[in-house]
């Protein structure tokens, strides 16, 4: 990608980002994030195809870095289902901390808990390596059910961190505990 088109894509993520802290997503239109940016109408269009293409963009820009560095250390062999679960919450309990990351948490959880299709570029914003690393620990669970399973789970997780409605509120280290020791269980279910 050329650094002008990178320059371009990182300017509409920047304005985005700023009108999405400040009016939430419902209220920032594509045409608002151009403007914003000072650029023409269709740029969003253009670099991202969409609304939705952009607000996945700019959460594998922001959550990435805080997010994915400590989940793809994880391994499957040396890790239980508890210490997978603590090491995919832990950096979500730094991100409800701040501001922005509370804006990410809550652009996630509208996406995951809205069950819609995002075009996902890393492979950790997708549910693969949890599958793999679940069924690494759970003997006889099928990809289908192991699939499900992670999906309800981060359902779980992401209401709790990333309800819109729930506004600033910050789950204290007990909630977080009991979070944690809820999804380790139901995902260490025995297959069948």
């Amino acid at each position: 990608m050329e650094q002008i088109e990178v320059d371009t894509r990182e300017r509409l993520l920047v304005a985005a980002e700023s009108l999405l802290l400040r009016s939430g997503y419902d209220a920032v239109s594509v045409r608002a994030v151009c403007t914003e940016a000072g650029m023409n109408a269709a740029a969003v269009h253009y670099h991202f195809g969409s609304k939705e293409r952009l607000v996945a963009a700019l959460l594998e820009a922001r959550l990435g870095p805080a997010w994915l560095e400590p989940v793809s250390r994880m391994d499957a062999e040396s890790l239980g289902v508890r210490e997978i679960v603590d090491g995919v919450v832990a950096p979500l309990v730094t991100m409800a901390d701040d501001p922005a990351g509370r804006l990410y948490l809550h652009l996630l959880a509208r996406v995951v808990l809205g069950r819609r299709e995002m075009a996902w570029t890393g492979r950790w914003f997708t549910l693969e390596p949890f599958v793999e690393m679940l069924r690494h620990n759970v003997s006889g669970l099928s990809v289908s059910e192991a699939r499900q399973r992670w999906a309800l789970a981060f359902e779980l997780i992401l209401g709790q961190f990333g309800d819109p409605l729930a506004g600033d509120r910050v789950l204290s280290a007990r909630q977080v505990e009991s979070l944690c020791r809820f999804v380790a269980a139901g995902l260490s279910e025995e297959g069948e």
